[in-house]
């Protein structure tokens, strides 16, 4: 399957750069140089990914990403954030809008493709592990949905990114195990891109943040000093 891919920025000279790199590693490629024509362009279909600049007129992309995630039908599209701003505190509030990565002006198109290309694998499951479950939480990759079972409760589904998605199967599959951020970027994200580890950080708060409604938040356990884990028996709050 051919992934198509949606450039939401206003440059077109940026724009066009990004696209002809995209085509040349084998993308289908759209671009929108506005926030509301992007929409317009998703009505029908949904892009395989988005490439997404922060400074837009009308709407930033922060703000864009945000309304993305909160909508049912958009919530699990692919996002990768691209930016001038290279300040530690930006990557993070890119991240936190919702967005799978962050590239930074003037970026490498050989790294470009690479993180669009990380960012599609994650899409599919990490392995075919079957249907998980710990504690409340039912994992199902094969429908990649997640539900909180509790008892003489209703099953409740948990909306997750996909990235989140990927991160707790990977959790599920490898319970009671600490996890150092080295070691997740390398098991959920992929050993050939270049993410900061800081990234591991800001999607376990995402994770936990999507849990928390159903108070599933504290199985995913922070190991001071050596990384993450999820467990059986969380400590009671």
């Amino acid at each position: 399957m051919t992934h198509r891919i949606l450039i939401v920025e206003d440059e077109p000279s940026i724009a066009e750069l990004i696209a002809i790199n995209l085509s040349h590693a084998g993308y289908e490629v759209e671009k929108a140089m506005q926030t509301d024509l992007a929409l317009a362009m998703m009505k029908d279909q949904l892009p395989s990914l988005i490439i997404l600049d922060w400074m837009m007129p009308g709407k930033s992309g922060v703000q864009f990403a945000k309304e993305l995630r909160a909508n049912e039908r958009t919530k699990g599209l692919p996002i990768l954030m691209l930016t001038a701003k290279s300040e530690e505190a930006d990557k993070v509030l890119g991240l936190d809008s919702g967005a799978d990565d962050y590239v930074t002006k003037p970026f490498s198109p050989k790294e470009l493709i690479a993180r669009v290309r990380a960012i599609l694998r994650r899409q599919s499951p990490i392995e075919d592990t079957g249907p998980l479950t710990i504690g409340p939480l039912k994992l199902d990759p094969s429908s990649h949905r997640v539900l909180a079972v509790w008892p003489n409760q209703e099953a409740k589904s948990v909306a997750l990114g996909p990235t989140e998605f990927r991160l707790l199967q990977f959790f599920m599959a490898n319970p009671e195990r600490v996890h150092s951020r080295a070691s997740l970027l390398d098991k959920v994200w992929g050993s050939e891109v270049y993410i900061e580890e800081r990234t591991v950080d800001v999607h376990i708060k995402r994770l936990r943040a999507a849990l928390a409604p159903y108070d599933c938040e504290r199985y995913v356990e922070t190991v001071r000093g050596s990384g993450y884990r999820i467990t059986k028996t969380p400590t009671e709050a």
